[in-house]
């Protein structure tokens, strides 16, 4: 079964997203930006890493939405996490098609495509 996570509201997207086991975390605890782009981030502070961790200690793999997100990739790669750099999913980095992003993103999941 589908599920259009574009017409929820933010919060169900979250909810909706753990109940098919995938969790939604921001690398970055607070930053200012203007606008969308990750270019524009200034200011940041990372999210506390080791909390992530301890709370979360079945969570075997970690996706990064971008090569931004990635940045931090070496962290978790030490701590023994699976990971994996996806193509942004920012409108702005449009050089792969929907489909394309879709077919990287489906990485993430558990169980064989289709189920």
């Amino acid at each position: 079964m589908k599920t259009d996570l574009t017409t929820m509201p933010y919060a169900q997207r979250l909810e909706t997203l753990l109940l098919h086991g995938v969790g939604l975390w921001d690398i970055y605890q607070h930053c200012q930006r203007v606008g969308s782009l990750d270019t524009a981030i200034r200011q940041a502070k990372l999210n506390d890493f080791a909390a992530l961790r301890a709370s979360f200690p079945l969570l075997t793999t970690i996706g990064f939405n971008g090569k931004v997100a990635a940045k931090v990739r070496n962290q978790f790669v030490e701590w023994g996490y699976q990971t994996i750099i996806l193509p942004s999913s920012s409108p702005a980095h449009a050089s792969l098609s929907f489909e394309a992003k879709l077919l990287e993103w489906r990485k993430l999941r558990s169980e064989p495509d289709g189920a």
